[in-house]
Parts: C-alpha cells; sequence; structure tokens
C-alpha cells in the first residue's frame, strides 16, 4: 500500500502557487515540491497528485491519496470528471490537467481520503509547508504554460 499525501497553494489565486507531496510506502518516504510564478490554488491541488501518481514506478499500485481538496476529491469520487470529458470540457477549467491526471489514474487502483486542511494532521502540514516554501521560492518559479495561455486569452 502507498500513501500519497498532496496539497496545493497560491498566493493571490491566481498568483504565485505550489504544490508539496509526500510518498509514503513501509520504510521508503519521499518528498515533492515545485512552484510557478502565476497559477491557482485548485491546479497546484490537482498537479500535486499527478506529480505523486506519476513518480510512482510501477502500474497496478494500491494507493491512498490524502488531500484536503474538495475540488479534486469530489471531482473524481463524484464522477463529475468523467462527465466533464464526455462534453469536452465545455466551461470547465484546468482540462489540460484533468487530462493528465485522467492518463495516470487510470494506471493505478486509486482511493482518495479527504482530510481537513490546517487541522494540524502532520502530513498535511507537511505538505503545506513545501507548497508555500516552493510558492515564495522566486529563484526556482517554473511556467505553468497552459494557464498562463488561458489567461492571456481571457484577458
Amino acid at each position: 500500500m502507498i500513501e500519497l499525501y498532496t496539497d496545493g497553494a497560491a498566493s493571490g489565486n491566481p498568483g504565485p502557487g505550489g504544490y508539496g507531496v509526500i510518498l509514503r510506502s513501509g520504510s521508503h518516504y519521499k518528498e515533492l515540491s515545485a512552484g510557478f510564478r502565476l497559477t491557482t490554488n485548485n491546479r497546484m491541488e490537482l498537479l500535486a497528485v499527478i506529480v505523486g501518481l506519476n513518480a510512482l514506478k510501477n502500474p497496478g499500485q494500491e494507493i491512498t491519496i490524502f488531500s484536503d481538496s474538495k475540488y479534486v476529491i469530489d471531482s473524481v469520487e463524484k464522477k463529475w470528471v468523467f462527465g466533464w470529458v464526455k462534453t469536452g470540457f465545455k466551461g470547465k477549467k484546468n482540462k489540460d490537467l484533468w487530462m493528465r491526471f485522467l492518463n495516470v489514474y487510470k494506471l493505478h487502483h486509486v482511493k482518495f481520503v479527504w482530510i481537513k486542511g490546517h487541522n494540524n494532521h502532520p502530513e498535511n502540514e507537511r505538505c503545506d509547508e513545501l507548497a508555500v516554501a516552493a510558492s515564495k521560492n522566486r529563484s526556482a518559479l517554473g511556467v505553468d504554460t497552459e494557464f498562463e495561455i488561458e489567461k492571456s486569452k481571457s484577458a
């Protein structure tokens, strides 16, 4: 069993943002994070899950994802995202990330567990620290290309 803890953060929403991920299985433990100069909280919440799943080396894994994001969990657990695929994501945001998510999600046996954010859950708090720190590391901020392209089209 693999445990995947995730969190996303954005200051300004949109604004600088980042994600934090913890992967844990037995004695194995890994932290991942990155920041972006302009993004949203929901994008970072979803990207954290994608990055965590992409870090797994073998398909068919049993994974429990712990997240404080109702956006991510409800979209999958209530099967909204599968309906969005059928409508071509008409009127929905983050199509690029949802398509990336679905491609990696289908490779594993995934269960989601919602945890209340900022409630002293050690792994969630650590993921938040990683996400916030990544979002503030101005010298290492990447470009959330798809978001910036979409944002410039709607400006």
